[in-house]
C-alpha cells in the first residue's frame, strides 16, 4: 500500500448550525457568566490534513488516535470524532453554533472505500461490502453536515445528568465528483441556561426489586441480606400485583411493560431508586410467550433475521429530552405500538441512556429464585479476600478467520492488560495453543473457581464456540447440557459472553412444535429449556453469579480499517463494550455490578452516539445483565 499525503489548497469560510450526536467524556461545564442564567462554552477542535491509503481498488482515510470510523454498510468509510459534555440536570441547551474555517477540497483518483458488511458472532463474514448506489452515484455530500448533536438524559456515577453528544465530521465526500472536503479547525459554541432541577431529590430507597407475587416470599431473605448492617442497601420489594393495582402510584401505561416502566419512573422520583432488579422469565405460551415479569421487544431490524429482540434497556431508559424539557421516553415516538422501531420504513426517536442500573433474574420457577438468593448471599459474604476471586478465565480463538488477528484471543489479552495491575491471576484457553481447549478444559477451569469469566467467540441461545487460527470448524465448543458438570460451589464468577443470542431468554422446548420455523430454530440452536447465559447463572452449586450477553445477534469487526495499528475488533461493537466493562471495573474502581454494566453502556454511547448506526444501537439494546445490579464484585469485607 502507498500513503498519499495531501497538500492544502483553497480557502473557504463557512458557518454551519449543527443538528444531531457524541465520545471522550469531558467534565461538567462551569465557565460562563456566573451572574447570568445564560452561559456559553466554546470548544475548538483541530484535525490533520487527510492521509490517504491506496489498497489498489479504493482509498481509505487514515484516522488519528481519537477518531472513529463511520461503519454504515456500503457508505464511505470516513473518520469522525465524538465529544460528550455533561451538564447538571435542569440545563437547557438553547443553541449549538458551529463555525467552519478553511475548508479544503481534493479531487481523488479513486473512490473512498465503502464500509464492510457487519460481522455477526454467529458466523464468519469476510465481505468487504458493496457500495450504496444512492451515495456513490450522486452528488450528495456524505455526511450531510460537518457536526451533528443530540441531547440525552441518563445516570452517571449515580447522578442524573444531561449529555450533550457531538459528532464531528472533518472529512466529507461527494462520490459523484469524487471530491473530498476537509477542515483543519472547527469551533463549537454552546449556548445554555442552567436552572435548578426539582425532579429528583428524595433518597429513601436505593434498590427496587420487582417480582410476581408467586416469588415474593422466596425473595424476602435477599431483602434482609441487602438491608443487613454488613451490606447496608435500602431495599424495597414490590409485587407486580401491587404495581397493576396502584398500591403505591397511579397506574399508567398501555400494557404491562409500560406500566412497569412508569412505576420505575415514579420510584426514581419519589423514592430515589437507582438500582432495579426484574425477577421473572418465561413461564409458558406457544404462539406468544407468557411471562412472569413483563419484557419489551425492540423492533430494530439490522437485517440479520431477528426483526425484534428482547431489551431490558427499555426499562432502564426512563427519560428523554425534548425542547428543553425532561420527558418520559416510551420508545414509541411514532405511536404505532412498535417499540424502538428502526428499519427501512423509519425509526422511533429514543434516548438510549440508562437512568437506572438494571438487572434481571429471568427465573422460571420458585426453585430458581431460591438458588439465586442463596448464591447472591453466599457470594457477597464469602468472596472477599479469597484467592479464587482474583482469578480471570478467558476463552477465545479466531472468531472471524481471514486476517492476522485471532479476534477472541486479542480481546481476552486486552482484558488481562486492564486487570493485571489489580493482581489477578490468569487462565487462558486459546485455540492457538498447542492443545486446543475442549469443553472439558473449560469446565475444569471454571470449577477451580474464578472471579471473572469471559467467553469471546460465536454463540447460539444454547451454545458457544470458536475457531482455531484460520480454521473453518468449531474447534472449541460447549453447550448448556454440560453445565450440569460444573463443580465450583461458592466460587462464582461474573461472566461476560461475547457471542450471538447467548442471552436470548425467551427460548423454550415448546418451539419444537413451531413446525413453520422448526428448521431455522434447530439451525440456530433456539430450542432449549433455557438459554446459555441464564443456565450458567442459575446453575445450582456452580456456574456464574451473573452473566452479561446478547439477546440477539452480536457483532464484531475485522481487520484494521482505520489504519491505526490496532485491531478493530477491540475498538468497535461487541468487542469494545465487552472489554469496556472490565476496564471500568479495573481503572475506574467501580465494583457494583449494575453500575459497571450501565457505565459500559454510557461509554459505548459516548463513542458511538445513539441513533447514528443500527449495529451500534443494537449492541447496547441487546446487551443484558442477568444478575443482581447491586452485587458487590468480589464481595464485602467481613469487617
Amino acid at each position: 500500500m502507498k500513503k498519499i499525503h495531501i497538500v492544502l489548497a483553497c480557502l473557504i469560510v463557512i458557518t454551519f448550525l449543527g443538528s444531531s450526536t457524541f465520545g471522550a467524556l469531558l467534565s461538567p461545564l462551569s465557565n460562563g457568566d456566573k451572574n447570568s442564567q445564560i452561559k456559553t462554552k466554546s470548544i475548538t477542535t483541530s484535525f490533520l490534513p487527510p492521509s490517504l491509503i491506496d489498497d489498489g481498488n479504493y482509498l481509505t482515510v487514515e484516522t488519528g488516535n481519537e477518531m472513529n470510523l463511520l461503519l454504515s454498510e456500503g457508505y464511505p468509510l470516513l473518520p469522525y470524532k465524538s465529544l460528550c459534555i455533561l451538564f447538571p440536570l435542569g440545563t437547557i441547551i438553547q443553541d449549538v453554533n458551529i463555525e467552519i474555517q478553511d475548508v479544503q477540497t481534493l479531487i481523488l483518483n479513486k473512490k473512498i472505500q465503502p464500509a464492510p458488511t457487519p460481522c455477526t458472532f454467529s458466523k464468519s463474514n469476510n465481505s468487504s461490502g458493496n457500495q450504496q448506489e444512492d451515495i456513490y452515484e450522486n452528488m450528495d455530500i456524505y455526511p450531510i453536515e460537518w457536526v451533528t448533536y443530540n441531547i440525552g438524559v441518563g445516570i452517571k456515577n449515580n447522578h442524573h445528568v444531561l449529555f450533550l453528544s457531538l459528532q464531528v465530521f472533518p472529512y466529507r465526500y461527494t462520490s459523484g465528483s469524487n471530491t473530498l472536503f476537509f477542515v483543519e479547525t472547527l469551533q463549537i459554541e454552546i449556548i445554555y441556561e442552567q436552572i435548578e432541577n426539582h425532579l429528583f431529590g428524595k433518597d429513601e430507597t436505593d434498590f427496587l426489586i420487582i417480582s410476581p407475587v408467586e416469588f415474593v416470599d422466596s425473595l424476602q431473605p435477599l431483602v434482609a441480606h441487602k438491608e443487613s448492617e454488613a451490606v447496608g442497601i435500602s431495599t424495597r420489594l414490590v409485587s407486580l400485583d401491587e404495581i397493576f393495582e396502584g398500591s403505591y402510584f397511579e397506574v399508567k401505561g398501555r400494557d404491562d411493560a409500560e406500566k412497569v416502566k412508569y412505576f420505575i419512573k415514579e420510584s426514581v422520583e419519589q423514592w430515589g431508586v437507582k438500582y432495579v432488579l426484574l425477577v421473572g422469565g418465561r413461564h409458558g405460551g406457544f404462539s406468544e410467550p407468557e411471562w412472569w415479569c413483563p419484557v419489551r421487544y425492540t423492533y430494530l431490524d439490522a437485517n440479520d433475521g431477528d426483526k425484534k429482540f428482547l431489551s431490558d434497556l427499555y426499562f432502564s431508559d426512563i427519560y428523554g429530552y425534548e425542547e428543553g424539557e425532561i420527558v418520559f421516553d416510551d420508545w414509541d415516538s411514532n405511536g404505532n405500538n412498535l417499540f424502538g422501531e428502526w428499519h427501512f420504513g423509519g425509526r422511533d426517536i429514543i434516548d438510549m441512556y440508562p437512568d437506572v442500573y438494571i438487572g434481571r433474574l429471568p427465573c422460571r420457577t420458585e426453585f430458581e429464585v431460591n438458588i439465586m438468593v442463596d448464591k447472591i448471599t453466599a457470594y457477597e459474604t464469602t468472596a472477599f479476600g479469597t484467592d479464587w476471586a482474583k482469578k480471570y478465565v478467558g476463552i477465545g480463538g479466531d472468531t472471524f478467520p481471514g486476517d492476522q488477528w485471532y479476534d477472541g484471543e486479542v480481546t481476552v489479552a486486552k482484558v488481562m492488560e486492564y486487570l493485571s495491575p489489580l493482581g489477578y491471576d490468569f487462565t487462558t484457553l486459546f485455540t492457538s495453543d498447542e492443545h486446543i481447549p475442549n469443553a472439558r478444559d473449560i469446565l475444569g477451569s471454571i470449577s477451580e473457581g474464578c472471579g471473572f469469566l469471559n467467553f469471546e467467540g460465536h454463540g447460539t441461545p444454547t451454545s458457544w464456540a470458536t475457531h482455531s487460527p484460520q480454521g473453518e470448524e468449531w474447534d472449541t465448543f460447549i453447550n448448556v447440557v454440560l453445565f450440569t458438570l460444573l463443580r465450583n460451589k461458592d466460587m462464582y464468577p461474573v461472566c461476560v459472553v461475547g457471542g450471538c443470542s447467548n442471552s436470548k431468554f425467551d427460548i423454550t422446548l415448546l418451539d419444537f412444535l413451531d413446525f413453520k420455523n422448526l428448521t431455522a430454530n434447530l439451525a440456530h440452536g433456539s430450542i432449549g429449556l433455557e438459554c446459555f447465559s441464564w443456565w450458567l447463572t442459575r446453575k445450582n452449586d456452580g456456574g456464574s453469579i451473573a452473566t452479561i450477553g446478547c439477546t440477539s445477534y452480536g457483532y464484531g469487526k475485522q481487520g484494521d480499517g482505520d489504519n491505526d495499528g490496532i485491531f478493530d475488533g477491540i475498538q468497535y461493537r461487541g468487542g469494545f463494550i465487552d472489554i469496556e466493562f472490565f476496564r471500568i471495573c479495573a481503572q475506574e474502581g467501580i465494583d457494583i455490578l449494575g453500575e459497571a454494566h450501565g457505565e459500559a453502556i454510557l461509554s459505548f454511547l459516548s463513542k458511538f452516539p445513539p441513533l447514528t448506526d443500527k449495529i451500534d444501537g443494537k449492541t447496547v439494546e441487546e446487551w443484558i445483565l442477568f444478575g443482581d445490579p447491586t452485587l458487590k464484585i468480589n464481595g464485602y469485607s467481613p469487617s
